[in-house]
């Protein structure tokens, strides 16, 4: 049961949608709703008979919630965890944006990784996903779900918005799901109601005018912004769009939504809509969403920007190696051919990305630090190759390798990197597999089995 604070339930009255009384019935009930999203590049029957999130093409609401802790298909990134209301970003970009050719898309504030997944899952082939996250132990998780997502056109960063602002009329669209005081997640994480005061939700307004600010130069004309926080505070929400067309001369999209779907629709003082989710109407927990164009600006010239990559033989310091071709042959044995890829290593490690791509690595590197770019591979010692565990988790990891696969205690004894107790007469490295889903390598030695799952992810609990 939650009790809510009477400062803010003062400062909703009057907001449109708002009913005190069930609103706060709704607080004090203790329900739950639990609901996910599966992945389209590893498809499975992880939401058969599940009941659809109706905004959502991969969402569903579960009867109620397993420990996903033990669940493989989880760590296999069959499926995320997502609350239903944020799953409302796909009709964001599929209403106001041609979704049909490539893009360039800035997801700023990204982790845990949620709406990044989501956002991969809707992009053509071909499109850039930058994925960034400013803090960066909180990068940690959100790379994690990349690798687990599998997708090759993904590109990690971890700098502050005013780096990636200089990438001047660089996105087709930038995604801003800001910090902000969170009192839209109080049903599911009572505990955050103590931290909760006007001075932060002040506070949390003032940072995120700078945020939106600093990343506008980004957006290219007629670019999109995605603005959307957990907070039901008009402060962090209607002001902050009407701040935006007032001073940065955005203006605001209007969205179609389905009358059944109880979402309330707002109007700001500047004529911006946005969409609020009322967990006393929605399945679903508070969210604030608003979609706004950019009218000035102009198209990126690439020409300021782009600079060669690096040959094997350059040897310029800090350059991507681009590999030579029979490097690239020989990882046929590994990598699938039809995904049109180009190579290049850093830092020892092989790397893959959609060849498009390739040239706007530099153009990154320009203005930030990337984390993760593609896809690593692996490497070459002077006898084999060796795989890393993104390329299992991948949708590039080649049909038909060895593989083994495990029953499910099987599976939880591998995620917890103990001992398994599989037989084979194959020698080298083997993909482990549950459900038909990768789950990481081994390498089978004459008398025994090396895990390689990674070790900061092992599973540290026994099934209770």
């Amino acid at each position: 049961m939650t009790n809510l604070p009477a400062e803010l339930l003062s400062s909703l009255d009057g907001l449109p949608g708002f009913d005190r009384i069930v609103f706060e019935s709704i607080h004090r009930s203790g329900g739950q709703v639990t609901s996910i999203r599966v992945n389209p590049g590893k498809p499975g029957d992880r939401a058969a008979g599940c009941e659809p999130v109706p905004w959502s093409s991969f969402g569903y609401y579960l009867p109620e919630r397993p420990l996903f802790t033990f669940d493989p298909l989880f760590h296999a990134g069959a499926y995320y965890v997502q609350e239903a209301s944020s799953m409302f970003l796909e009709q964001a970009l599929r209403q106001t944006t041609d979704l049909s050719g490539p893009l360039r898309v800035l997801d700023l504030c990204a982790a845990p990784g949620g709406k990044s997944t989501l956002l991969e899952s809707l992009l053509t082939a071909g499109s850039l996903l930058v994925s960034n996250e400013v803090i960066r132990s909180r990068a940690n998780i959100l790379e994690e779900n990349i690798i687990k997502w599998g997708g090759a056109g993904v590109v990690v960063t971890s700098n502050d918005p005013h780096d990636l602002g200089r990438l001047e009329n660089y996105f087709d669209v930038i995604l801003v799901d800001a910090p902000c005081s969170g009192s839209g997640l109080f049903r599911r994480e009572p505990e955050a109601v103590k931290e909760w005061s006007m001075d932060n939700v002040r506070l949390c307004s003032q940072r995120q005018r700078r945020i939106l600010a600093d990343s506008w130069p980004a957006l290219r004309q007629d670019g999109l912004l995605i603005y959307s926080t957990c907070s039901y505070s008009r402060e962090e929400n209607e002001d902050i769009v009407d701040w935006m067309v007032e001073e940065l001369g955005a203006k605001g999209c209007r969205l179609e939504v389905v009358p059944e779907w109880k979402i309330v629709e707002t109007e700001g003082l500047a004529g911006a809509y946005g969409y609020r989710f009322y967990p006393d109407r929605v399945r679903g927990e508070g969210l604030y969403m608003a979609c706004l164009r950019k009218l000035g600006g102009a198209a990126f010239a690439a020409s300021r920007k782009k600079e060669r990559l690096g040959s094997a033989s350059s040897g310029k310091k800090g350059s991507l190696e681009l590999l030579s071709g029979k490097e690239a042959n020989q990882l046929g044995n590994w990598v699938r051919a039809d995904r049109g890829l180009a190579y290049f290593r850093h830092a020892e490690l092989i790397h893959a990305i959609p060849e498009p791509l390739l040239p706007e690595l530099s153009v990154l590197q320009s203005a930030c630090y990337l984390r993760r770019a593609g896809v690593p591979l692996g490497k070459w010692s002077v006898k084999e190759f060796i795989p890393e565990h993104d390329l299992a988790m991948s949708t590039l990891v080649l049909p038909g390798l060895p593989a083994v696969s495990l029953s499910r205690e099987q599976a939880l004894s591998y995620l917890r990197k103990d001992e398994l107790p599989v037989e084979s007469d194959y020698r080298g490295w083997m993909l482990v597999k549950y459900g038909g889903m990768n789950l990481g390598w081994i390498k089978v030695l004459p008398g025994r089995i090396n895990n390689y799952y990674p070790k900061e992810w092992r599973i540290l609990r026994r099934e209770p």
